[in-house]
């Protein structure tokens, strides 16, 4: 991928850490999206390596068609993981497209490191087929309510404005 089409961006980083990622051709986003950004229907990879989870309920918010999730792939925190650590009516409540999508997703766990299996033990590879999206519900892709997260307790991004 051509360092011009690498599109990043962290709240965090400082002045020295985006001139040297300028420097080096890539493209970085002028403000924080809160992880809503669309593919505008090209294949795009999204690299969200311990991110909150309100960050990828965002991504797939944005992009929550069909077409849309089947021209990405994430490699992040387990989906899988994420359900299982969540009580259910809080996955349902707080973080929604991540557990509508549940059954559309494909998942991959990438290989865990001796060195370093207390930080990335919980990265998976996501992609979205087609036909399994098709196969779920209609009333899923009915419901596109953005996420406000209000009632969240332990909201893990920092919003635009911080």
């Amino acid at each position: 991928v051509p360092p011009a089409r690498c599109a990043l961006f962290d709240p965090a980083f400082s002045a020295r850490e985006a001139a040297a990622l300028r420097a080096l051709g890539l493209c970085l986003l002028q403000e924080n999206e809160e992880g809503k950004h669309g593919v505008q229907g090209a294949a795009t990879l999204f690299y969200m390596v311990h991110c909150g989870k309100a960050l990828y309920n965002n991504l797939l918010w944005s992009n929550w068609s069909p077409a849309a999730l089947s021209k990405l792939v994430i490699i992040g925190n387990s989906f899988r993981g994420i359900e299982e650590r969540l009580l259910s009516r809080i996955l349902e409540r707080d973080y929604t497209y991540i557990a509508k999508v549940l059954k559309g997703v494909e998942e991959v766990a990438l290989p865990s490191h001796p060195r370093y299996l207390d930080t990335f033990n919980d990265t998976s590879v996501h992609w979205f087929p087609l036909d399994k999206l098709q196969e779920l519900s209609p009333e899923v892709w009915d419901f596109v309510e953005e996420p406000m997260y209000q009632d969240c307790e332990d909201l893990e991004i920092i919003r635009k404005g911080e």
